[in-house]
């Protein structure tokens, strides 16, 4: 998987990661995977060249792209934990918690205060990683602290929504097999503004036959 239950949630829209090209012989725009580098980039090779795409920009820009749909109809999906992680948080966390339950239940979190400077978090977004929970709950409620208004999801989901997909999305280092990046070059395809990730920094970039051609100085 490209991250566990993200992977699961993004590939409901491809059979086994896979797209057949023999019937149709059609190449998608971001062309089909051939590899991938170092742990970082996926390389794909495009009608006229070649593709490279930093995986982890793409699927953080696919990530906030689905939770702002999700949250455009009212809530986040969000998935019951088998065991409910303690975390121990300061005294203005806590008081954050109490102050905006509604918000974080809108954003696919139930959490509950189990002690003076302890919660238990019992439920979490179904994109999300449940190895990254405890500290993607402390950075959501340092947030909602921060900004401190009663219509703060609508005010800042771009931030805190960015926050989540952060920490949703496929790490550096994480081996993808070649379904795996094909399905998240045909996501970034349906995706809005997946040319960017949600910093403002491109998610890929391509250079074509004729570009390759003359940076080796073929045909000179």
């Amino acid at each position: 998987s490209y991250s566990a239950n993200s992977l699961k949630a993004n590939q409901e829209l491809f059979v086994d990661g896979e797209i057949d090209e023999s019937n149709s012989g059609v190449i998608p725009p971001l062309g089909y995977a051939i590899a991938q580098l170092k742990g970082i980039y996926v390389l794909s090779q495009t009608r006229d060249g070649m593709i490279v795409v930093d995986m982890h920009a793409a699927h953080e820009r696919i990530i906030l792209e689905r939770l702002k749909r999700q949250l455009g109809n009212n809530a986040i999906a969000s998935q019951q934990l088998l065991m409910p992680i303690a975390v121990n948080v300061s005294p203005d966390l806590i008081e954050s918690l109490n102050k905006y339950k509604p918000e974080i239940q809108m954003l696919g979190f139930e959490i509950d205060v189990i002690g003076e400077q302890q919660l238990a978090i019992r439920a979490i977004p179904l994109l999300l990683d449940d190895g990254k929970t405890e500290q993607l709950v402390i950075n959501v409620l340092r947030e909602l602290s921060n900004y401190g208004q009663s219509n703060i999801i609508l005010e800042h989901q771009e931030e805190i929504l960015s926050t989540m997909a952060c920490h949703c999305a496929v790490r550096a280092n994480h081996q993808l097999t070649v379904p795996e990046m094909n399905a998240l070059l045909r996501e970034m395809e349906q995706t809005e503004r997946s040319n960017y990730c949600n910093h403002g920094r491109p998610t890929w970039f391509k250079l074509t036959m004729q570009e390759l051609d003359n940076m080796f100085m073929r045909g000179k």
